[in-house]
């Protein structure tokens, strides 16, 4: 999970869609659909862990009553946090990062030879 918003500007992944060599996905897992797999559930890992992240931040400026001066305050704090979010990248790129640099911890199941 990230704690603030230096781990947030820590994430080093691609910003925008790179072309990727297919066979460098198979290397690891030696099935690149076991790959994507993996991939693809850490990248949900990630898209909910930002989630619940952002939510937290701006359930902090969630009040009902508010004067004028303050929701001004409140409205720039909220606008600031949302930019901060979107610059770091897409969860799928992410994901890919840490398969590429073996930080996901995955395990296959093998079936049983008998």
């Amino acid at each position: 999970m990230i704690k603030d918003s230096s781990d947030i500007k820590k994430m080093k992944a691609d910003r925008s869609a790179v072309t990727r060599d297919l066979n460098d996905f198979d290397k690891e897992t030696g099935n690149i659909y076991e790959s994507v797999a993996i991939i693809s559930k850490r990248a949900d890992q990630i898209a909910a862990d930002l989630k619940e992240e952002i939510t937290t931040r701006l359930s902090d400026f969630a009040t009902s009553n508010t004067e004028s001066g303050d929701e001004i305050s409140e409205n720039t704090e909220q606008i600031e946090i949302a930019k901060l979010y979107e610059q770091v990248p897409k969860p799928v790129l992410l994901a890919i990062q840490e398969f590429k640099e073996d930080k996901i911890y995955y395990r296959l199941n093998k079936p049983d030879q008998e």
